[in-house]
């Protein structure tokens, strides 16, 4: 896959995710995708991947800024940093009690690709940072 049609599928994820199009989101992931969550096991398949979403839309609500997107000449592997703008909605387990607190944070995601779908998402971001914007 070339670069520039990597990083335009990269950006149709980031749109799907600011948009809240689940259904535009997982369009463009392979039906194997790995999913790797910060602080989290990895998952296998669409289907998790669609329950993380469903999961994260009940706990925060997230939009997406500063996004810049990277990728290798080859088009097989990409990455973007941005801003998570967000709202902790409800209580997610393990974490601090969720009363509607804002949130901002720098974040980043790594991208494996094949046949031109995404095969791997693996995020990144400071859970230490997010706790003390929540409980602070």
């Amino acid at each position: 896959m070339p670069q520039a049609k990597t990083e335009a599928l990269i950006q149709r994820y980031y749109d799907a995710f600011n948009a809240g199009d689940t259904q535009a989101l997982l369009a463009c992931l392979a039906e194997n995708v790995r999913h790797d969550v910060n602080q989290g096991k990895s998952r296998v398949g669409r289907k998790l991947f669609a329950e993380f979403c469903a999961h994260m839309a009940r706990c925060y609500r997230e939009r997406l800024s500063d996004i810049v997107i990277m990728a290798s000449r080859d088009g097989q592997r990409a990455a973007a940093e941005f801003t998570v703008h967000g709202e902790y909605l409800s209580t997610d387990e393990g974490l601090p009690p969720a009363k509607g607190q804002k949130y901002e944070l720098p974040a980043g995601t790594f991208f494996e690709l094949a046949d031109g779908r995404i095969t791997r998402v693996t995020t990144y971001y400071n859970l230490a940072d997010w706790t003390a914007q929540v409980v602070g």
